[in-house]
Parts: structure tokens; C-alpha cells; sequence
């Protein structure tokens, strides 16, 4: 049996566990505010609110509900557009919003924007008109422009800085007396007071922390005896294997506590494997040693979808143009599992979708040496963002006085598998960071990849691109000009 809080009513169901969640508010509960739309979670129409006890307090991101399992929704706050509606049937300030600023227009998707922007209002990202058109990211709509959606976003925000602005000083010299966790908890009222005031969500959100702690201590996880499968976020496997996902018998590794952490050790960086892409975002450990993380991620997926997909559910899916693979690629990483092997991740893939794992193993690690001096990141897709790659690579380097002593370089797009180019790295070791040895370089990355005409490039763009992405490594980390 699986119990959550579905908006201000606590809810079970013996449902299959694999069964959406989405399919569940609409179809158990007649809940249809929340659309079908794509079913693979690129449109957002589907996007609710999933608040998560953390620190103390009760942190909510937005995921779209058509890829999300119910074992996942076990002791969590779940909001659909009915849970934020006002008691007395006027709009909330984010719906008023999106009418004033003519943002409805066929009205489908609209109800998938409200969500998102009212995730913003109530999540702890800094609060800028950038936030506001991100946080929109993974909502899709077709009828014309964006523009009227983004006025309604910026007018969101100004509401939203102005009364935390007003509120600054005071909020500070509490945070100070406070401590950390004190602090969260702090920030957490602070956050649903206000929009609680604004009329952005309903006062009942204010018992929901309670409600969480008392529902945890009466609802444990569920076990399966010698599983063979496994499922996190479910991102790809509801896509690829719906029928099969919903029916099967996996075990779910999404809130696996001793998963989901982030943390320095010794030399190395340690990742649980059900840490998600936001919460690398988040983390200050990596937000201190990639500077341009914000950037980077932000070209990964959409925000509903950072918010569920996990690094362990990125790596075996094996897709050659997995963003996160390339990434983790390019640190040299390894990866631990339940038995305790421990292999390089660039060991990890012997063809396509055929990984060095038996079918009781799954990642429990990841971990990399923090001892590099750059990084960087290269995605190019049809779309800037909510798009898969057509080519992407990243390369790490350790370099001292323009000498390059240690490097690591990946790429996706090119091969059967997500590529480590070891000839490419080698190459580079020991070498003066100049035009010609980055010349030189590019010849020997030609001769290991394999790329293959399809629907997002011809082998020959493939091998340009990769070409001209590898030289933007050297450009953004070093400010190097190369003609080209």
C-alpha cells in the first residue's frame, strides 16, 4: 500500500506500484486538471508539484507526472492545479497572471505553466526574471509565441522580489541568529507565508511539514525479494518501456536515502547514485568546482525533468548521447556497485546498450579525482534547450604553466556507445597548450569516433561539429583564438 498527501487529502492505493502517477490523479481520483499530452515528458503539460521533507523542511520541484511511478509519490506532498485552486473560486495570483498577460491562449498547456511558475514562487532558487522564464523550461506550448507567457513570468517575479526585498533585512538578521538548518527552516515559512498571503497557494500548505513527519512514521518502503530490475527517476524507462514499467516488479532506488548524497572525500568527490541533475545544481561542492555549472546543466533535459533524472539511470541507459555520461566521462570517473566492484566508467560500455554489469548489480557510487584545473562542457541539438544532442563532448584538464599534465576528453553522438577518447587524452598529456597542438589533436579524435547519418546529422556535420566543439573547449577555458 502506498500513501501520500494528494493535495490536502491523504491518499493510498494498492495500485501497482509502476503505475503513473499521472494515470492515478486523472483516472482514480478524476482529477483533470493535469493533461495528457506527450506521455515521453517533453510538453510539461502534465507538471505537478512534489514537495519532499528535507533539512527540516519541505522542498517542492516540479516533475512531470506521466513519467513519474507511485512508488515514488510514497510520503510526499503531490499538487495538482486543484490542490493550489482558491477555496472561493477566484484565480490565484500566478492564473491571474497568465490571463491579464494573455498567456492562455488555447488554454492546454496553460495549466502545465501555472504549475512551473508557481514552483517557482515557492521553491528557494534565486528569484530574477531568468529563474522565471527557466523555471518554464520543460512547458511546451504550440498555439503561437511566448511572449505574452513571458510577461506573465516577469510580472510573477516582481511580485515575488519585491515583497522579499521589503522583507531582506529582516530575513537576514533572522537567518544570522538562526544558524544553518535553523535557517532553512526559516526560509521555508518565510516562503509559503508570503505566497500563502499572495494568494499563490492555500494556507493548508502551511501543515504540510507535519503531515509529511507523520505520515513517514507509518508508511515504510516496500521490499522486493532478489529484484532484476531497477528504476530511479524513471525518465527513460517510461518512455522507452511504458507497458512494461507499469507492470513490472522493479525495485525503486529514487528515495533511497543511502543514494542521494553529494560529498567530499579525501581527494575524491563521491556521488550517491540516485542524486539527480538538480541536485548537482544545488550542490555548493559542485557548484564550487564547475563555475560555469548553471550553464552547463541548463543545456540538459528541462527543469521537470533535472528534477527526476538520476546520474546511475543516466549511465545504464547507455544512450550514446547520454549529457550526463559525456560529463562524467570527461572526470575519469568510476562507478561502485551493490557488490562493491568497482570499475572506470569508460570500462563500463562494451557496445551499444551493453554495459559490464550482471542483471543483480546496480550503482550505488560515482566518484572522481577533484584534482583538475579545468572544465568544460559542448551540446549542439536542433533546440537550445529540452533537447537531446546531436554531438556533445567535454574534456577536463589538469594544466600548470600552459603545460598540459593530465587530461580526459569525451563525446557523444559519434559511436555506438558513450566515447572516453583515449588516444585524444593521451595526446594531450604533456603537451604546450598552442594552435598546432590543438591541430594535431583534432586529427588523432577523428580517427576514434564512428559516427552515422540519422534524423539530427550526416556522419560528415557529426565530424565537423565535433571538430569545432573540441576547439570551443580550448576557447572558453583559456580564451585561446584559433582561426578556424
Amino acid at each position: 500500500m502506498i500513501q501520500f498527501i494528494l493535495n490536502n487529502q491523504t491518499v493510498e492505493t494498492d495500485l501497482p506500484k509502476g503505475a503513473t502517477v499521472l494515470d492515478f490523479v486523472r483516472y482514480h481520483k478524476n482529477l483533470k486538471g493535469t493533461k495528457i499530452g506527450c506521455r515521453e515528458g517533453d510538453c510539461g503539460a502534465c507538471t505537478i508539484l512534489v514537495g519532499e521533507l528535507k533539512g527540516g523542511a519541505v522542498e517542492y520541484r516540479t516533475q512531470t507526472s506521466c513519467l513519474m511511478p507511485l512508488a515514488n509519490a510514497r510520503g510526499k506532498h503531490i499538487v495538482t492545479v486543484e490542490g493550489i485552486n482558491r477555496a472561493d473560486g477566484e484565480l490565484t495570483e500566478v492564473q491571474r497572471a497568465m490571463v491579464d498577460e494573455s498567456g492562455t491562449q488555447c488554454g492546454f498547456c496553460t495549466v502545465g505553466f501555472v504549475m512551473s511558475l508557481t514552483g517557482f514562487c515557492i521553491d528557494e532558487t534565486e528569484k530574477n526574471y531568468e529563474q522565471s522564464i527557466s523555471a518554464i523550461d520543460g512547458n511546451i506550448c504550440r498555439c503561437t509565441g511566448y511572449k505574452s507567457i513571458e510577461r506573465a513570468a516577469f510580472r510573477i517575479c516582481d511580485a515575488v522580489t519585491r515583497r522579499r526585498s521589503d522583507d531582506a533585512e529582516k530575513s537576514n538578521e533572522s537567518n544570522i541568529k538562526a544558524g544553518s538548518l535553523s535557517d532553512r527552516k526559516g526560509a521555508n515559512s518565510e516562503t509559503f507565508d508570503f505566497a500563502m498571503s499572495k494568494d499563490i497557494v492555500p494556507d493548508y500548505f502551511s501543515e504540510i511539514k507535519n503531515r509529511l513527519v507523520e505520515l513517514h512514521t507509518g508508511n515504510p518502503k516496500s521490499q522486493i525479494p532478489n529484484p532484476k530490475s531497477f528504476v530511479g527517476g524513471g525518465t527513460d524507462l517510461y518512455v522507452q518501456r511504458p507497458e512494461e514499467m507499469i507492470h513490472g516488479s522493479a525495485q525503486n532506488l529514487f528515495d533511497d536515502t543511502a543514494l542521494r548524497f553529494i560529498e567530499e572525500n579525501g581527494e575524491f568527490v563521491e556521488v550517491g547514485a540516485s542524486a539527480t541533475v538538480t541536485d548537482l545544481l544545488a550542490s555548493p561542492i559542485f557548484q564550487n568546482l564547475f563555475p560555469n555549472l548553471q550553464k552547463h546543466l541548463k543545456l540538459v533535459s528541462s527543469t521537470p525533468i533535472r528534477n527526476m533524472a538520476t546520474l546511475a539511470g543516466n549511465f545504464v541507459n547507455a544512450s550514446p548521447i547520454g549529457d550526463m555520461t559525456a560529463w562524467f566521462l570527461a572526470l575519469d570517473a568510476a562507478i561502485i556497485f551493490n557488490t562493491r566492484r568497482e570499475i572506470p566508467l569508460r570500462e563500463f560500455y562494451l557496445g551499444y546498450k551493453t554495459l559490464a554489469k550482471t542483471e543483480d548489480e546496480f550503482i550505488t557510487k560515482i566518484r572522481f579525482r577533484r584534482n583538475f584545473s579545468h572544465f568544460n562542457f559542448e551540446k549542439v541539438s536542433k533546440r537550445t534547450y529540452l533537447d537531446i544532442s546531436s554531438v556533445n563532448t567535454a574534456i577536463s584538464l589538469r594544466v600548470e604553466n600552459d603545460l598540459i599534465i593530465d587530461a580526459h576528453v569525451s563525446a557523444g553522438g559519434v559511436a555506438p556507445i558513450p566515447l572516453y577518447l583515449w588516444k585524444t587524452s593521451e595526446f594531450l598529456r604533456g603537451k604546450e597548450i598552442s594552435g598546432e597542438t590543438i591541430s594535431q589533436v583534432n586529427e588523432i579524435l577523428q580517427t576514434e569516433i564512428s559516427p552515422i547519418s540519422d534524423v539530427r546529422g550526416s556522419a560528415d556535420y557529426k565530424r565537423l561539429l565535433l571538430r569545432q566543439l573540441f576547439i570551443a573547449h580550448f576557447v572558453e577555458l583559456l580564451g585561446f583564438e584559433l582561426s578556424i
